[in-house]
């Protein structure tokens, strides 16, 4: 049995990543990217010009386009590894129906104007079965997967064949993989885990130290909890590597991106300056506003959420709303 055809969308450092551990396992994989500049010099100079650019690639494993129909009409499975704040003009021109692909989305974030995590928006503006979708969790950084350090990966799907497939596709050398069938709390969590990283980072940048980072870990690891709990009510237990372990990589690391946008703002920098210096994407930032509005919907208790939907959002000053937010912290 031949194995199946593997598409992944996206050009950044995390779709760099999943390219490099999908080269692993398969000859070609087929790989949409934003512009033909990308295209043309990923296959000259064997390496993405803006990502992870130590990563090298042979071209001959790589068929390349621009067209999001080519990359979906050729894939048997797709991973969706593109920012959220981007899926939506990402997929403006698809016109290939998605009804019997295995969609797996390793974006965490949620998609903007519609309060709606990728699952979610796939099954509503592209009539996806949720029986073929999955989930990519961490805890896991791009760029330590650019240094092959050992890092772990959870790939959630209703259906758990279809998990693994999808894990035996990523494994390799320095990644291990693990399947659960939970895809809307692993999903919710990867979003969660970058407002509460941002609050690590904002918190840092105003001067707490490890013990607070630690208190605050804490929370979040709760709040989380009942926040996905009121989403999925289903048993799952918050302390696996997929919400505790990713919620941890991304509060701590260095190379969090949310942690460093959030640390920027502790720091005094607006938020648009924090944007325009980063040059990347903080997921974090943009999930913040949906989520608190999600929050009052659903009337759950998320004190680490409203703080920094407050800092972000409210033009509430830092220093003033985290010395509220540890007086409700235990």
């Amino acid at each position: 049995m031949s194995k199946p055809k593997v598409g992944l969308v996206g050009g950044g450092s995390w779709a760099t990543a999943i390219a490099k551990m999908l080269c692993k396992n398969h000859e070609t994989i087929h790989w949409w990217v934003r512009n033909e500049y990308t295209k043309e010099y990923i296959l000259k100079h064997k390496h993405n010009p803006n990502y992870l650019t130590a990563v090298a690639f042979s071209p001959t494993q790589l068929l390349l386009t621009t067209d999001i129909n080519e990359l979906v009409e050729n894939s048997d499975w797709i991973i969706m590894a593109t920012p959220s704040i981007h899926l939506e003009a990402c997929l403006e021109n698809l016109t290939t129906s998605i009804e019997n692909k295995l969609i797996v989305s390793a974006i965490k974030g949620i998609v903007p104007g519609h309060l709606k995590i990728v699952g979610e928006y796939l099954h509503d503006e592209f009539q996806m079965n949720y029986e073929n979708f999955g989930v990519i969790s961490g805890p896991c950084h791009a760029e330590e997967v650019a240094l092959e350090r050992l890092s772990y990966l959870t790939i959630a799907a209703q259906d758990k064949k279809k998990a693994k497939l999808v894990a035996d596709g990523l494994a390799c050398s320095f990644i291990k993989t693990t399947v659960s069938e939970d895809i809307f709390g692993t999903e919710y969590a990867a979003v969660l885990k970058n407002i509460y990283a941002i609050a690590a980072g904002i918190a840092h940048g105003l001067g707490y130290g490890d013990n607070f980072q630690a208190v605050l870990m804490s929370n979040a690891t709760r709040e989380m909890n009942r926040i996905t709990q009121h989403i999925s009510p289903i048993k799952r237990d918050v302390k696996e590597s997929a919400y505790l372990g990713d919620l941890l990589v991304t509060g701590y690391s260095n190379f969090s991106r949310n942690r460093m946008f959030g640390n920027m703002i502790g720091k005094g920098y607006t938020v648009k300056s924090a944007i325009l210096e980063m040059n990347m994407v903080a997921e974090g930032y943009y999930a913040t506003q949906s989520v608190y509005q999600l929050k009052k919907i659903l009337e759950v208790k998320a004190p680490i959420l409203a703080a920094v939907y407050k800092t972000l959002y409210a033009g509430k000053e830092p220093k003033k709303v985290f010395a509220r937010l540890a007086n409700k912290l235990n």
